[in-house]
């Protein structure tokens, strides 16, 4: 992989202001909007909205970064990878590692604001697993959007990721709070990524409805190696093209 290709990657998708609304301000303002409205100077309450609002600027952001993919396809950029020194798996791993530097701000913003200005206060543990936990448990989402990248057209990717990304939260249990899902959505919610991404943060700041860290690290790793293989299928079958 060549770093002077990742970091342009990283800097040209910064400079998009879709990126700066979804994966900073917009966790942000949720988070201090559902605190005034929800918490009523419940703490663990403001912890729930913390790792749910900071799950879903990782997740937001992570997707994001395939966005471009499906430009790129269009132009047939992957086909002519194969005259540059640049390898597929370069490509590749450039763009996933993009859509984690994207989440960073969320990872971070969200828990330092929750900790500053709503004096959420966690041991050391508790705080790895809202920040680098989540962090590390969006890479699913970069994959999810890269495949997305790699099916969809420039003028389809802005519905579809829209689509994605609010089914994900929202059925996930980022925007609707787990204990108040019905039983059968409650079991959809249990397929999705989205959920145990919330579980990984979640089960620092409460014990009610948390699932053991172990068994969403699992989950998730399930979902990382399909999704990586069906990234890695579909980019191969685009790039073979004539």
């Amino acid at each position: 992989m060549s770093l002077t290709y990742l970091i342009l990657e990283v800097r040209r998708a910064t400079r998009n202001g879709r990126f700066l609304i979804f994966s900073i301000l917009f966790p942000v303002l949720l988070f201090l909007l559902y605190v005034g409205i929800f918490a009523n100077g419940d703490k663990a309450v403001v912890g729930i909205l913390m790792v749910n609002m900071t799950s879903f600027g990782a997740l937001s952001a992570a997707l994001f970064a395939g966005g471009r993919v499906a430009l790129e396809r269009s132009l047939g950029w992957q086909r002519q990878l194969r005259l540059t020194p640049l390898s597929g798996s370069g490509y590749l791993l450039a763009k996933g590692i993009t859509g984690m530097m994207l989440a960073v701000p969320a990872v971070v913003l969200v828990p330092l604001i929750a900790a500053v200005a709503e004096g959420v206060s966690l041991d050391a543990t508790g705080w790895l697993r809202v920040t680098i936990g989540i962090w590390l448990a969006v890479i699913p989402f970069t994959l999810i959007g890269l495949l997305i990248g790699q099916v969809g057209t420039p003028d389809s990717m802005q519905p579809i990721m829209s689509i994605t990304m609010m089914t994900m939260s929202l059925l996930g249990g980022i925007f609707i709070p787990i204990d108040s899902m019905p039983n059968w959505l409650m079991k959809i919610s249990h397929i999705l990524p989205s959920y145990w991404l919330g579980q990984v943060g979640r089960g620092a700041v409460t014990t009610d409805l948390s699932v053991d860290l172990g068994q969403a690290v699992l989950v998730l790793a399930i979902w990382t190696v399909v999704l990586g293989f069906g990234v890695v299928r579909r980019y191969r079958r685009d790039s073979a093209r004539v």
